[in-house]
């Protein structure tokens, strides 16, 4: 596959201010190990963007004025060497203040971390329950068990410590787990924030059959007040950072694995066009 230009377009289409793109997450893989039912990453291609058109396009988001890179997916440590030496091009070459990935744990190394982890701030792991049983409920297991999950956590959370890496949690809240007490695992954990999403629903992606998506996640919904009552169990843990269904849509810049994805409410196009011929 080979990609005829690349281009960066601030502002898109309209005469609207431009909005700098200084937080971005990235999405260059779409494959997961994992299962989570309430994932609305349907689309599993194995596509990959070449190393040196992802640099190139970081490179125009860094001139934009992008200062803080987040990678998520997918699983970004299916592709580990990758996602490491996108980290130390932004760190070494675009000067970033921030890199972080998030990831379910399963598949990080110390081998890894000694390499690469000098130029990661931020080992963001995903943890829904501390509870086997929900874990499985929820999806977030491989291959039909979810048995070293919560360790996994544990052990990732210790070594990124171990090398200076700040420490984040991210748990979706859903029917399954909302009236879970997980204070004194994240105690444990001693996270520098805890991300706390309600679970959210996109048409097309996890809305079911209806609305042509690939996995439904209506069964998982919950409602404001029964998030809040998750959140007000653990009011007492200072990092938590709570995110209901409003405050995620359209929060963030979004790059899907080609890094063309738009959008509209950042003002900001970044496209990268190719032949499709593959």
């Amino acid at each position: 596959m080979k990609f005829s230009w690349l281009d960066v377009s601030i502002p898109f289409f309209n005469t609207a201010p431009a909005k700098v793109p200084v937080s971005v997450n990235w999405f260059p893989n779409r494959r997961c190990n994992y299962e989570c039912h309430f994932c609305f990453h349907t689309n599993t291609n194995e596509f990959i963007l070449p190393l040196e058109d992802a640099k190139r396009g970081l490179r125009m988001l860094a001139d934009a004025g992008m200062r803080k890179l987040n990678i998520s997916g997918g699983e970004p440590f299916l592709q580990a060497r990758y996602i490491g030496e996108v980290f130390k091009f932004c760190k070494e070459e675009l000067l970033l203040e921030s890199c972080s990935v998030v990831n379910n744990g399963s598949k990080v190394t110390e081998k890894w971390l000694d390499t690469y982890g000098q130029y990661l701030d931020v080992m963001a792991i995903s943890c829904d329950s501390f509870d086997t049983e929900i874990n499985l409920k929820q999806g977030r297991a491989e291959n039909g068990t979810a048995t070293t999950h919560i360790g996994d956590v544990f052990k990732v959370a210790q070594w990124a410590r171990e090398r200076g890496t700040k420490v984040k949690i991210n748990t979706v809240v859903t029917i399954n787990n909302w009236e879970e007490d997980m204070n004194d695992q994240i105690e444990q954990l001693e996270p520098f924030r805890w991300k706390v999403f309600q679970v959210l629903l996109l048409d097309s992606e996890n809305t079911g059959a209806e609305t042509g998506s690939l996995r439904d996640a209506r069964n998982l919904v919950i409602t404001k007040e029964q998030f809040q009552a998750f959140l007000s169990r653990h009011a007492a843990q200072k990092c938590l950072v709570p995110e209901d269904n409003e405050s995620m849509k359209d929060s963030y810049l979004n790059l899907d694995e080609r890094m063309r994805h738009v959008v509209p409410a950042m003002n900001i196009q970044l496209k990268l066009t190719a032949r499709s011929d593959f």
